[in-house]
């Protein structure tokens, strides 16, 4: 179902497209949610592993903005990884602001075991799409995420 806001056509048309994005969105998180739950993670902390695996250690700084949380967020999210042995913080230099964010050997394992998963099951949702209009929904959303026009 659209909005059933009556304003100028250009609100309704980016009303009805901002819902269905969200509804979409919503929709394959849920799908994804119980996989996630049986691996003990978080979508958010799946995400913070996930860019360490690949992209190794980063500033937990980085790391937030890298994710787009806030510096709060992020560092409840590490705590909480920390808490279960799957990250460690290492301060650099004097400055205890510093922090750098590494796998541990038990981190490392559970998203190596849980990510290749993980990912078949993000493609199975969106097999929906062809492969073009997969490569359109990317282009389109990178775009609308940058808020400008190409």
């Amino acid at each position: 179902m659209g909005t059933q806001y009556k304003g100028r056509p250009a609100e309704v048309r980016a009303l009805n497209a901002y819902i269905k994005l969200t509804r979409a969105t919503s929709s394959v998180a849920a799908r994804l949610s119980p996989q996630l739950a049986n691996a003990g993670l978080t979508p958010t902390q799946l995400g913070v592993l996930e860019a360490l695996l690949h992209l190794g250690p980063l500033g937990q700084r980085t790391l937030g903005a890298k994710l787009l949380m806030s510096g709060a967020n992020i560092t409840t999210v590490v705590d909480n990884l920390e808490r279960r042995r799957l990250v460690r913080r290492e301060r650099s230099g004097d400055d205890r602001r510093n922090v750098t964010v590494h796998l541990t050997t038990d981190g490392r394992r559970l998203i190596a075991k849980v990510f290749p998963d993980h990912a078949a099951a993000i493609a199975d949702a969106f097999s929906a799409l062809t492969a073009a209009e997969q490569d359109e929904l990317a282009r389109l959303t990178k775009k609308l995420g940058l808020g400008r026009s190409e």
